[in-house]
């Protein structure tokens, strides 16, 4: 596996390899199964993947959030080699954000609402790193996990208001045995937040049955949540393209979690319901 710091490196390294079909998957780093799961189906699908990591700050409202997200570059490499990426992109902040940059994409359509109005600016700093990422490395494909449902909602947006010639794959979302959904977060849970965080895909569970027997998910989700005693900012169904998909964001102490389940596809969100 080839380590690339710079654009002009990353070109000249695939620039030879692009009729074999490059799949990309952009990463914060931390990586953990759920990444791996990309890696793998990027594996099965194209003849190069490139994997990026690349903790942006344009998409944290609350400095303190980017100050102590994790940072484990050397483990995050050995896992990546392991699950088969070719070209590992780990670009310094000031390559991304070069001196006087003064662009940004600005979305609005399914960016509003959800984590749109919890953290203001958030899907502006994902849509303009992943049109950048997209730019440098050029990949026929990138990949994303169904857990950030709605990023993948606006990065789907993006591509097809931008005209950008990718295509957009979804990896059903990755739990841990007990169920919760895989996320960096979770190392900051300690043991007895961990506990009431599994009443999160309790309440997601309890909104696809009620979905399916004709009564409101929503209000099913937040008995649950409530009942946990787990302060939750939303929990509702969202409209993702046409697919109703029940969202929730919630905090276990300081740490805020979401997940989600498409109502009518229940196993891109790893649910065994």
């Amino acid at each position: 596996m080839k380590w690339i710091r710079t654009v002009r490196a990353l070109r000249a390294a695939l620039d030879p390899l692009r009729s074999t079909g490059i799949g990309f998957v952009p990463t914060m780093g931390a990586l953990h199964r759920g990444h791996t799961a990309l890696f793998d189906l990027a594996r099965r699908e194209c003849g190069v993947v490139v994997a990026s990591i690349f903790v942006n700050p344009k998409q944290f409202d609350d400095p303190s959030d980017l100050a102590a997200y994790p940072r484990t570059e050397a483990e995050d490499g050995e896992l990546a080699a392991a699950h088969g990426v070719d070209v590992l992109f780990v670009p310094p902040p000031d390559e991304v954000y070069p001196s006087g940059f003064a662009t940004q994409v600005t979305v609005g359509g399914v960016a509003l609402g959800y984590e749109g109005a919890f953290r203001p600016g958030h899907f502006d700093g994902v849509a303009t790193v992943c049109v950048k990422l997209f730019g440098m490395v050029q990949p026929a494909r990138a990949y994303f996990g169904q857990k950030d449902a709605q990023q993948v909602a606006v990065i789907r947006q993006v591509v097809r208001d931008l005209n950008l010639p990718l295509d957009i794959r979804v990896g059903p979302t990755v739990r841990d045995d007990d169920g919760l959904a895989l996320s960096s977060r979770n190392v900051r849970l300690s043991a007895d937040e961990r506990r009431r965080a599994l009443a999160i895909p309790r309440a997601l569970a309890a909104g696809l049955r009620a979905f399916r027997e004709g009564r409101d998910p929503a209000a099913a989700a937040r008995e649950v949540l409530a009942a946990a005693g787990l302060e939750f900012e939303y929990a509702d169904v969202a409209d993702f393209a046409g697919e109703p998909t029940l969202v929730v964001a919630v905090r276990a102490g300081a740490t805020r979690l979401i997940d989600n389940v498409p109502l009518r596809d229940p196993q891109a969100a790893g649910l065994q319901v």
